[in-house]
């Protein structure tokens, strides 16, 4: 069988043989300028690098084609100068030189120059970049922001006026309107932009300043006088306690307590309640106030009642929690509705009437020479007994009225009798108002609890009618054993260098006893000695002998001659010893001499 099937590649007039070697020619063609655009690519490429645009430049200085590190020394070798510059500054009309390192300014030349375009890339908007583009660039500055606003704060003193605002002022009585006004600012945002721009450059940094409102305009405070300060100031408020007393408050009262307060643009009512209460209290001088019981006074040597006083209180927070959403209203709405507690005294006029204090029933006054810490024991001592009241059947304690002589209870260091000697402590001299007061209470009749004569008689007190006292060992104490009460009073006239003081202590009641007196004749007189005494407090002293006497108390009913009882007060003076300080003759002195023991004499006292 024969095959009759052409072989197609064997045909001469097949045309696929020439075609196929013409696409090869036109594909290694394509491949060879495939080839040569890429190795000039990298050509490209190579020749860019890292370096800066041709035609870049920073503040003026060329630094195109450069690489980083020789354009920032370029960039630094361009700005040698500038940098370090002084920057003119415009503020307002002043203008000044600042140097850069004051302000915080720097060139940071990496950053500058990176900035510029520098840096390695393969992207063809970066070698285009590098043989066609760049431009001149703003220098990237390094800034020390702490110094920047040290700068600016001394800019901002000068110029800076705080806004003047709005506001009322409420005084005696009157509310005061004070309109708005604008204040200026420095714009630091702009001040910095300014200062950045300036540098580097021969043009002034021209520091903006803005307008500072107040945060309260005109309206605000037209708002505020119409709908509060007005209102408020209109009238008195009326404040009604229990529903019957009524308390009117005039706006003069409370006027100075007002204020506004400014809170999102608005001017805000305001009390300040210290002083609203102070403002009040002559209005409210009926209530608000503490019970006061009885008293008494003397005039014109007359005894007189003080009359008690009712005590009024009400919650003071109260009235103030609401008195602002009162003050603003009209008619009835300016009343205010406040609880009140009525408190009577402990001691009422009747019970001081019961007493029947109508009289003065004794008096007694003696003498003392000048020594300004007599004047201040004695005047302090006076004081503290002065008004003390003494009902039927209470106790007088000069102890517990004067109190322990300190400095802290207002008494001196003075001359004191302490075994048998005199020395230097507090309260010296208050022994002169314990004697006066022992005979006022001797001559109005009342119970002798306890007196203590001093250890050796002096003789400006009365002899044998005398009382000495020393804080926590000796007091005075007498009686009212009457059905009266008794008022003491007490006062001292200081003596002078040339002049005697006079302490005086007058009782009064109703007189219950016509008393007398008479005192025996001086008995077993005893003799003093000499003592040496070698301690730093030594005072010295001319010694006189000691005796006993009796002194006689007579009790009769006001006008009869009638003799009701006697009292006998029996008292032993020791001697006054001779001190003489130091040893005694012929003797070595001693460790420590401080004389005889006086048999129970050898207390303090004032």
């Amino acid at each position: 069988m024969t095959d009759t099937t052409e072989d197609a590649s064997a045909r001469p007039d097949d045309p696929a043989k020439p075609e196929s070697k013409g696409g090869k020619v036109v594909l290694l063609t394509l491949l060879g300028l495939v080839v040569l655009v890429g190795a000039a690519y990298v050509a490209a490429y190579a020749v860019a690098g890292e370096k800066l645009p041709r035609n870049a430049s920073v503040a003026g200085v060329e630094i195109g084609g450069l690489t980083p590190e020789d354009a920032e020394q370029r960039l630094r070798d361009g700005l040698v100068e500038r940098e370090v510059a002084p920057v003119r500054v415009q503020v307002g009309e002043e203008t000044e030189s600042v140097k850069p390192d004051q302000a915080g300014l720097a060139v940071d030349y990496a950053a500058s120059v990176e900035e510029a375009g520098a840096g390695r890339s393969w992207h063809p908007g970066r070698l285009w970049d590098y043989y066609t583009g760049g431009e001149d660039r703003p220098a990237v500055l390094d800034i020390d922001r702490s110094a920047m606003e040290e700068l600016l704060d001394g800019f901002a003193a000068r110029v800076d006026q705080a806004p003047v605002e709005g506001a009322i002022l409420f005084e005696r009585g009157q509310a005061q309107p004070i309109s708005p006004e604008e204040g200026t600012a420095l714009d630091r945002d702009g001040a910095v932009e300014a200062l950045e721009a300036a540098y580097l450059t021969d043009e002034p940094a021209e520091l903006p300043v803005v307008e500072d409102p107040p945060a309260v305009d005109e309206q605000a405070v037209r708002d505020a006088l119409e709908s509060f300060a007005e209102p408020a100031l209109s009238g008195p408020v009326t404040v009604v306690f229990d529903g019957d007393t009524e308390v009117k408050l005039p706006p003069r009262s409370y006027a100075d307590a007002l204020s506004v307060e400014t809170v999102d643009g608005e001017l805000v009512p305001q009390l300040d309640e210290k002083k609203f209460v102070r403002g009040i209290r002559r209005a409210m001088r009926t209530v608000g106030r503490q019970p006061r019981d009885a008293g008494f006074e003397v005039v014109n040597g007359k005894p007189r009642i003080i009359p008690a006083r009712r005590g009024v209180s009400y919650d003071r927070e109260q009235l103030t929690s609401v008195f602002l959403d009162h003050v603003a209203k009209t008619g009835e709405g300016r009343r205010i509705e406040v609880d009140a507690v009525v408190e009577e005294p402990e001691f009422t006029t009747a019970d001081a009437k019961a007493l029947g204090i109508k009289e003065q029933v004794s008096t007694f006054t003696t003498y003392f020479p000048y020594a300004e810490y007599r004047n201040i024991n004695l005047g302090r001592a006076a004081e503290l007994i002065d008004g003390t009241l003494l009902k039927p059947g209470e106790t007088f304690s000069l102890n517990d009225t004067v109190g322990e002589r300190t400095a802290e209870n207002g008494f001196a260091r003075g001359i004191i009798i302490s075994n048998g000697i005199y020395k230097e402590d507090y309260g010296g001299g208050v022994s002169q108002i314990a004697t006066t007061a022992f005979n006022a209470a001797f001559f109005a009749g009342l119970e002798d609890v306890e007196h203590k004569p001093h250890s050796f008689y002096i003789d400006r007190y009365p002899i044998g009618r005398e009382a000495t006292v020393a804080w926590g060992a000796v007091d005075l104490r007498f009686r009212n054993d009457t059905d009266y009460g008794v008022l003491l009073k007490a006062s001292v006239n200081p003596s002078t260098p040339g002049s005697q003081g006079s302490a005086t202590v007058s009782l009064y009641s109703t007189k219950v006893w016509d008393i007398t007196t008479d005192t025996s004749g001086r008995y077993n007189f005893t003799s003093p000695e000499t003592r040496y005494i070698t301690t730093s407090d030594c005072r010295p002293n001319s010694g006189y002998g000691g005796f006993d006497i009796d002194v006689f108390r007579y009790f009769r009913r006001p006008g009869s001659s009638e003799l009701v009882k006697t009292e006998k007060f029996h008292t032993t003076y020791i001697p006054s010893d001779t001190v003489v300080c130091g040893p005694p003759p012929s003797q070595d002195p001693p460790e420590n001499r401080g004389g005889r023991n006086r048999g129970g004499n050898n207390n303090r006292s004032d």
